[in-house]
């Protein structure tokens, strides 16, 4: 089987784009990992999969795969690349579309700069949503990991997220607690790991131990939970700047019930053929 492939990034947070509309894909879990592997396939975080939508009141359906073959809810450096892919490519003509999501419908918008900004949605706390394994909602929880104990705080921004404050973002044992939180037995569905740092109250630093594909440059859905995070604790104002390896992120969030909006660029490196 041949598959034609666009390799595109949002803010170094790589994916392979695949148009399941126009040609037939039918992958398996190692064939997913096969593709992702920066050795011995293409090389990214995410396979970004567009087929047509399910509903009436979706231009398109977004699926998304980790580097582990495994199919997850929610990407929003995905999600910025899935709008220029099918802008750039023909597929729409319009700036805004709907997207059909695991998780429901997003609405990404190409902005005159190139830019894309996305409606990611109303961030949940009830920990059955998450979903958390606790007794019920509280501002802070307190997680066990092998030799301490730390404080977060747990959220879905469609995808779970457990955020924590740091100090210095940059010395921050990510590699090393990461995958303990990841794999915390109280997250049935595993979580993305986010260690913020508060530069002001207008610009936070972060890093992202995402479930299923480990340390990236940047993640969108991390950055929106911890700026979530950050405004809940009173530790930041309703528009955030959010630096990441990759780059900047702007996030916007005007408080609990309101949909958090993202903006930041999205870029295509080069397309090509895969057998498989």
């Amino acid at each position: 089987m041949k598959l034609k492939f666009s390799k595109m990034h949002g803010l170094g947070n790589d994916f392979v784009v695949i148009d399941g509309i126009s040609q037939r894909v039918e992958l398996s879990t190692d064939q997913y990992r096969h593709i992702a592997d920066r050795h011995f396939g293409i090389g990214c975080d995410q396979i970004l999969l567009i087929e047509k939508p399910t509903r009436t009141d979706a231009d398109f359906r977004y699926r998304i795969f980790n580097s582990d073959g495994g199919e997850v809810e929610q990407c929003g450096n995905g999600a910025r690349c899935f709008v220029r892919y099918v802008r750039d490519h023909g597929m729409t003509d319009k700036n805004e579309i709907r997207v059909e999501t695991q998780c429901g419908i997003i609405v990404p918008r190409v902005e005159a700069n190139g830019d894309v900004t996305v409606n990611m949605g109303v961030p949940r706390f009830e920990p059955q949503e998450i979903p958390f394994l606790t007794d019920h909602r509280a501002p802070v929880y307190l997680l066990s990991l092998a030799d301490k104990i730390v404080e977060i705080n747990a959220l879905s921004m469609g995808n779970p997220h457990a955020v924590q404050v740091v100090d210095d973002v940059d010395s921050a044992p990510v590699t090393v607690d990461g995958p303990q939180i990841e794999h915390h037995p109280s997250f049935p569905k595993r979580v993305n790991a986010g260690f913020m740092q508060v530069l002001d109250r207008g610009h936070i630093k972060l890093r992202v131990y995402e479930r299923g594909a480990g340390e990236t440059l940047a993640c969108g859905s991390g950055a929106c939970a911890a700026v979530v995070v950050g405004i809940q604790r009173g530790l930041l104002d309703a528009t955030v700047r959010v630096t990441t390896h990759g780059g900047d992120l702007l996030i916007r969030w005007a408080g609990e019930g309101q949909p958090v909006m993202m903006t930041g660029p999205a870029m295509e490196v080069f397309e090509g053929m895969i057998e498989l």
